[in-house]
């Protein structure tokens, strides 16, 4: 029996094509990769419903470099796709390696993304992880080059699909005639590729190249204020938010929040930057109840020094709003 080692998203395409060579007897091992833009919810659950073994591995540091520099650039936002699968690729090949698997697979559809999944890219992808020969793509391989592994008969060529396009309907009806009706929605599996997020992440490399995994995750929270070159504020929008920012801590991390009103915790992120620190303080007291106010006291609170109090003129709204990223 062959063994395959599939990297999967969990979505329905990479379930479905380790549905194609599991009814073929082949023996699957779904790999999982976690980073700050996705997770391996969605794999867990399609390998605990399929019941293949999944491998899930963290490759935050190492795809933030990749995700900072890419040989073949960005999509419409900040993904870069063809460099990301391929280093996957990469990196599940390594395993490959020490344990024996015979070829690696995914779901990726011909056609189906025109800029990271048309013939150049999937063969750009498969030349770039190292691993050109034992890449198989089940789901278009009819319409794709013979692979070794068919060739030398480790798979029935015969047995796997042609699909091509943006239609999702023929995998759709497949997961249906094959009993996998409650497949994951589609879409929202990387952040990458969300607009309001790849701004976000645009911003902090534009200003901290050197930024890392803890920084990268701060944009997933709040409300995020471009407030100079050097400085910016996160403030919570809901109490879970506001949960998240009570823990953040760093260099230049101040803690902001209203003396006497109820309102949002906010993070100043900068250092010695007096008349940012004000402006971000001002911002905080915007957003809480006493936004209307002639002046409010904001306790400012660096890491374990005593708190401090800055009096201040909420901020109008529309020049907030300049500053939003």
């Amino acid at each position: 029996m062959s063994k395959a080692l599939g990297l999967m998203s969990g979505g329905l395409d990479s379930s479905l094509a380790a549905m194609v060579l599991m009814r073929q007897g082949i023996e699957v091992t779904g790999i999982s990769f976690v980073t700050p833009f996705f997770n391996a919810g969605k794999a867990r659950r399609a390998s605990e419903k399929l019941g293949f073994p999944l491998l899930v591995k963290d490759i935050s540091d190492l795809h933030l470099d990749m995700v900072k520099a890419p040989k073949y650039g960005y999509g419409r936002n900040m993904n870069p796709c063809i460099d990301c699968h391929a280093m996957m690729f990469r990196l599940a090949g390594e395993i490959l390696q020490r344990e024996g698997f015979d070829f690696l697979f995914s779901g990726e559809v011909l056609g189906q993304r025109p800029m990271s999944q048309n013939a150049n890219a999937l063969r750009s992808v498969a030349n770039h992880s190292g691993f050109p020969e034992r890449v198989l793509r089940p789901l278009s391989a009819k319409l794709l080059p013979v692979t070794a592994m068919e060739e030398i008969g480790l798979v029935e060529r015969e047995r796997l699909l042609d699909i091509q396009g943006r239609s999702r309907k023929r995998q759709q009806a497949l997961s249906i005639e094959w009993g996998y009706p409650d497949y994951p929605s589609s879409g929202g599996g990387c952040l990458l590729t969300e607009e309001r997020f790849a701004d976000r992440l645009r911003d902090l490399l534009q200003h901290d190249p050197q930024a890392a995994v803890a920084e990268v995750e701060s944009l997933k929270v709040g409300r995020h204020f471009r407030l100079s070159p050097q400085a910016k504020l996160l403030l919570g929008r809901n109490q879970q938010d506001n949960d998240v920012l009570e823990n953040l801590k760093g260099i230049g991390y101040v803690h902001l929040h209203c003396a006497d009103f109820k309102g949002p915790l906010g993070v100043f992120c900068g250092r010695n930057l007096t008349n940012e620190l004000a402006l971000a303080a001002a911002i905080v007291a915007s957003y809480g109840k006493g936004k209307d106010q002639d002046a409010v006291d904001v306790i400012v609170q660096r890491g374990e020094q005593s708190e401090e109090r800055l009096k201040v003129v909420p901020l109008a709204r529309n020049l907030s709003a300049r500053m939003l990223i």
